[in-house]
């Protein structure tokens, strides 16, 4: 794998989800994440999901494309844990999209390679980054058999 990714629909503007988020991506060493905001059009999700598009095209050639969505598998972390460095080992960019309020456009659910969910309950998109964040951590830890998990 190259880089994971993590491409939000609008901005965190929380400074306390912020500085959470900033110490859970410094403890994440591999592979690295990187976060990309796209800007917010809840009146149209399919120009949402060109614009998602969009952006992972400028970012990569080969990515595996993950949307977040309640429809999506459901996993505990462990096995979350070894799906995510399964991929690791592939040679493409892994993404995640955190889509908008009104959940990700045709072309985008075409263009996915798989559907992930948090859980059964709905979360306001700032608490759903971070927990994906935290998630992608905890995954770390499981992988490097580090006692956070535990």
């Amino acid at each position: 794998m190259k880089q994971s990714h993590i491409i939000a629909v609008g901005k965190l503007k929380d400074k306390h989800l912020e500085s959470l988020e900033t110490d859970y991506l410094k403890r994440i060493k591999r592979p690295k994440l990187i976060i990309h905001e796209v800007k917010a059009n809840a009146e149209n999700r399919d120009l949402e999901a060109a614009n998602i598009l969009k952006k992972i095209e400028a970012i990569s050639n080969s990515p595996f494309i993950v949307v977040m969505t309640e429809f999506g598998k459901q996993m505990d972390s462990p096995k979350f844990s070894r799906w995510f460095y399964s991929k690791v080992e592939e040679d493409r960019d892994l993404f995640f999209v955190i889509c908008g309020a009104e959940g990700p456009g045709k072309s985008l659910l075409e263009r996915c390679q798989y559907k992930l969910s948090l859980s059964e309950f709905t979360f306001p998109h700032k608490i759903a980054r971070l927990l994906l964040v935290e998630q992608l951590y905890r995954a770390q830890t499981i992988f490097e058999k580090h006692p956070y998990h535990n």
